[in-house]
């Protein structure tokens, strides 16, 4: 018979609460503890492979390893001061949503600059997205940073979530479509195979990144891709729970305007996409059918996001582009009939052969960078050193701290609220252990005299 004692049942729901906020804590301390025994030990191992390349004699070896050792003890004390929003300086708002913010801005000691990603707690509760935050944050810390934008820190107070991360000047891809409306095949074979590259590096990590679209593709100060989630700040948050794919047919149609051809679709899907991103709902054009069904899916999904952006990049709007998220929704269910090739855009059979094989159904669609690679769209492409290549197009950053490329909100203030004191909100505010984190380089690289901003 099972003892009364041992059925959770019978517990009191906040006992209940305490005593799995105590396993998370004791769980993740012993974590943290193992995790930074072996950063350290890698940052050891990558010292003494680097002075062995360099033939150093004993003494620079001497001298190069007391050098590390004074920065683990610093980088030590330094994870022990706790870091706030009032540690750095708001300058201007870049990227707004239903859910928060990304902003420009200044660390006050070191005179730093960085993108900080602000989210609310509030709404991720609401939302249940606190596994998929934890996601966001753990493939952040765990990515390939020539790919994946790069996070420095991360912590919260008991109203936000906050992200730190490198600031990329040259804007979107989203941007640069809408600027440029059409890309050539060599600058279309230049960014799919940049996207391709940081795409297989998140799939490495065993995540499914299932929102790739041109607005989570970043451009760095040369023009070249990284992979970002800060399209999560601009309502797309919602994108990434179930209940967003699962009511997609019922969702009531957006103002657009009924498209009648090619030319006046590309029109419309011009005028709408900014709107859209900023949007709480969205589109749903670059996701793969299988999610929509909820029957499964795997990092296959990405793919398929991909072959869309392809479509994009070479007729100009993407394949299922519609006049509400409904007509969307019917069209990517119905690829096999309306994935179609207008004829007055006219591409190479060559491109419309890789579009097809991502746009596909899961069991037959490449799936795997080795496959992807063969292709003969990418006929000379030196796949080691993509990202040593000039970008197909360099994007025109006159400094550090240039949101040129960034859309305007004059009408947000800079000033954020105070932590709220929600008892609520503080109640479950145990799900965010461990959310907090400080990189070892961003921590220990020196400071240097403040820009004139």
């Amino acid at each position: 018979m099972p003892s009364y004692r041992n059925d959770p049942s019978n517990f009191n729901p906040m006992t209940l609460e305490k005593v799995n906020k105590a396993k998370m804590t004791i769980e993740n301390f012993y974590a943290n503890l193992i995790n930074q025994y072996e950063e350290r030990e890698e940052r050891y191992r990558r010292l003494e492979e680097t002075m062995q390349v360099e033939g150093l004699s004993d003494q620079e070896k001497h001298e190069k390893r007391h050098l590390l050792a004074a920065k683990e003890t610093e980088y030590l004390r330094l994870k022990r001061v706790k870091m706030c929003a009032d540690d750095f300086e708001p300058l201007k708002v870049i990227g707004r949503g239903a859910f928060g913010e990304v902003r420009l801005v200044q660390k006050r000691d070191t005179g730093h600059i960085y993108a900080m990603k602000i989210l609310r707690k509030a709404d991720m509760l609401q939302r249940e997205q606190v596994a998929h935050v934890r996601a966001e944050r753990d493939v952040l810390v765990e990515a390939d940073h020539t790919w994946v934008v790069k996070m420095y820190y991360s912590f919260q107070d008991s109203r936000n979530l906050y992200l730190i991360m490198e600031f990329l000047p040259g804007g979107d891809l989203m941007t640069l479509l809408i600027e440029k409306e059409i890309f050539s095949e060599d600058m279309t074979q230049f960014y799919v195979a940049e996207t391709a590259l940081a795409i297989e590096s998140i799939h490495r990590l065993g995540f499914i990144h299932r929102d790739i679209k041109p607005d989570n593709l970043l451009l760095d100060a040369k023009g070249h891709i990284k992979l970002s989630d800060f399209g999560l700040c601009t309502g797309l948050k919602k994108a990434h729970c179930t209940e967003f794919y699962r009511d997609i047919p019922n969702m009531r149609p957006q103002d657009f305007t009924n498209p009648l051809d090619s030319k006046r679709r590309a029109e419309t899907w011009k005028k709408n996409r900014r709107a859209l991103a900023y949007s709480t709902v969205g589109t749903p054009d670059y996701i793969a059918p299988e999610v929509f069904k909820q029957c499964g899916y795997n990092n296959g999904a990405d793919w398929w996001s991909l072959g869309v952006i392809m479509y994009e990049m070479m007729i100009g709007y993407p394949p299922f582009c519609a006049e509400n998220p409904q007509e969307t929704f019917r069209k990517v269910m119905n690829y096999r009939e309306t994935l179609v090739f207008p004829p007055e855009s006219p591409i190479s059979n060559i491109a419309k052969d890789l579009i097809l094989k991502f746009c596909t159904d899961s069991e037959r669609r490449l799936d795997s960078l080795d496959d992807i690679r063969k292709h003969h769209f990418f006929v000379g492409v030196d796949w080691g050193h993509v990202r040593d290549r000039p970008a197909a197009c360099q994007p025109e950053v006159k400094s550090i701290d240039d949101t040129s490329n960034f859309d305007d909100f004059p009408d947000v203030d800079l000033k954020l609220p105070s932590p709220s004191k929600d008892s609520e909100l503080q109640v479950h505010d145990w799900l965010f252990i461990n959310y907090t984190y400080k990189r070892f380089d961003g921590l220990t690289t020196k400071p240097k005299l403040k820009t004139t901003l």
